[in-house]
């Protein structure tokens, strides 16, 4: 696994934006640290599951753009709204209208994802990847998360070609805004 700096990464981005299509990494984020691939990519979302030990509950992406984020879900006045709240440390659960917009093995069986744009330079990477990303918390389920480079479990070290690394995060994950209940039921972390 390379670990890279964002300065490394500016320095590399057209190569490194290209790698990351085809890879695994860790990446940073307005809130922890989380473990992410091209969501559309059955077969590396599928490395995640079985490393993260999660099976089937969904998981989040980080959306390349709003403009994304408007194309594949359906928009109501409160999904708008909150989608006026980004970026920030929020994770919306939208109903999807294009469920092909990410690979099934992402939201198995669910006709809604976890949307985020974290207000971080890595939200600008995931723009010029321009597919969304996963991200899911840099742990096995129900272990504690990443803060440092050295808690990084070894079965998710071991897949991972790549670590954004900015140091030790002291955050908490994004708050989950429920969209698709009746009323928004917000989930702080």
């Amino acid at each position: 696994m390379l670990i890279i700096s964002k300065t490394e990464f500016n320095k590399k981005y057209k190569r490194i934006i290209e790698e990351m299509k085809n890879c695994i990494f860790i990446h940073p984020t307005d809130t922890i640290y989380g473990i992410g691939c091209d969501a559309t990519n059955k077969e590396l979302v599928e490395k995640i599951r079985i490393a993260k030990k999660r099976p089937t509950d969904p998981f989040s992406v980080i959306a390349p753009s709003r403009e994304w984020i408007i194309e594949n879900a359906v928009m109501n006045k409160k999904t708008e709204e909150w989608l006026n709240k980004l970026p920030g440390p929020y994770t919306l659960i939208i109903k999807l209208k294009n469920k092909n917009a990410v690979a099934e093995n992402v939201n198995p069986g669910m006709d809604t994802l976890g949307i985020r744009i974290p207000d971080h330079w890595f939200s600008e990477a995931v723009e010029k990847i321009g597919v969304p990303v996963i991200t899911t918390s840099a742990n096995p389920s129900g272990e504690e998360f990443m803060v440092e480079i050295e808690d990084l479990h070894k079965d998710l070290m071991d897949i991972c070609d790549y670590a954004f690394y900015e140091g030790p995060k002291k955050g908490r994950p994004s708050d989950i805004i429920n969209l698709e209940k009746e009323n928004i039921e917000i989930k702080k972390r």
